[in-house]
């Protein structure tokens, strides 16, 4: 019997055999036409993370407790050559408290009705989550770029983040009442879940809009999205004459424009167009470098030769925002996987072409509540996986 799973990804690409183990079982499941996994292909809570499905069934575990995470890019009315880290950094603050616009007015674009989770909406999030100011390292495709409307010589910003506690708790009362099982596509229970799964992608796609609004008012600086990707999703998809059900997690869409592949806070993130024939790939691309350790075991592994304060500053000059420092040592670059070989593997199985990268000159991962004003309300705290 052929295998209904593949791996993208060059020999010289490690990858973990437990995250091969996983893609091949979720592959056996029932209804699972195809899975792919993506050169960032890690092991995840039961399912690999850096993979996509292609199913008759509904698999709501499959696309995570964070549905809707993703990334959104603005180009910035700021100079690089002018901005200052050290000042920027100062004037961020507070990022994880409530937000105190009218959530109201923010929901109405997005056609969102309230919800238990709203205190969070703005806010970042722990794990892998962050906003990120960045500059143009390279420029390999100028018209690309001029497309995008990025001046080379302006900041942007970078935010990566999703739905909160708002995803994790659809995905928990889901799988409370019907398992790991999967949902017929023309039942109840899918449609129900499906209703609250669109909800949780504008939620996401809402917060990412308003983190980024929140940072721009502390910067003095306006910008314009130019693209806004989910990483975690399940959506229909007409596929050789039946109607089947794309899983996405931990995989940018090759079927939306340009995307970014973020490196860790210590590498270049690539900005890439997909190029017109990725069914091979399930029109999905990599997400991102990977994890190559799991969290919680950075401390142990970095702690002994990197101070906490030396995780303040990265190779590239990068300034890096992280008051946690379990979180510090989590997100440090050495927990992740050369971007350069992820974004070459997908060169080369023919999916992208490269427009540009994006050197990190401020990431923004968590303040402690001891710098927020006195009486000031502590949002969500809840740490998201993709």
């Amino acid at each position: 019997m052929t295998p209904n799973y593949s791996l993208i990804a060059s020999a010289q690409t490690w990858i973990e055999g437990e995250a091969l183990r996983q893609l091949e079982q979720t592959a056996a499941l029932p209804g699972m036409r195809q899975a792919v996994g993506l050169p960032d292909l890690h092991p995840g809570q039961g399912y690999p993370i850096g993979a996509v499905f292609l199913s008759e069934r509904i698999y709501p575990a499959l696309v995570g407790n964070d549905i809707g995470c993703g990334m959104a890019l603005w180009p910035l009315d700021l100079s690089l050559r002018k901005f200052k880290p050290e000042r920027a950094a100062e004037r961020l603050q507070e990022l994880e408290d409530p937000w105190d616009g009218d959530l109201a007015d923010w929901r109405v674009p997005f056609g969102l009705e309230p919800t238990a989770y709203d205190a969070s909406l703005g806010t970042i999030g722990g794990g892998n989550h962050f906003a990120e100011v960045q500059g143009v390292a390279e420029v390999i495709d100028p018209a690309a770029l001029a497309t995008l409307g990025i001046d080379p010589g302006q900041l942007l910003l970078l935010v990566h983040s999703g739905s909160r506690g708002l995803g994790e708790a659809i995905l928990r009362a889901v799988i409370g009442q019907q398992g790991h099982q999967g949902l017929d596509p023309a039942s109840p229970e899918a449609a129900d879940y499906l209703r609250q799964h669109d909800q949780a992608l504008r939620w996401a796609e809402a917060n990412r809009r308003l983190i980024a609004h929140r940072v721009l008012a502390a910067l003095n600086g306006t910008g314009e999205c130019r693209l806004d990707i989910w990483h975690n999703l399940v959506q229909p998809l007409d596929w050789r004459g039946e109607r089947l059900w794309l899983h996405r997690k931990g995989a940018a869409p090759a079927d939306r424009g340009p995307v970014v592949i973020p490196g860790s806070r210590g590498a270049l993130s690539y900005l890439v167009q997909p190029r017109a024939d990725c069914d091979h790939s399930l029109r999905s691309l990599a997400h991102g470098a990977g994890r190559k350790w799991k969290r919680g075991e950075a401390r142990s592994r970095l702690s002994n030769r990197q101070r906490p304060e030396d995780l303040m500053t990265t190779a590239l000059g990068g300034r890096v925002i992280c008051e946690d420092k379990e979180l510090l040592y989590d997100e440090a670059p050495e927990n992740y996987k050369g971007i350069d070989r992820v974004v070459a593997d997908l060169g080369a199985a023919g999916l992208i072409d490269v427009i540009a990268t994006l050197r990190p000159v401020l990431t923004y991962k968590l303040r402690r509540p001891a710098h927020r004003q006195p009486g000031s309300r502590q949002a969500n705290p809840k740490r998201s996986r993709s």
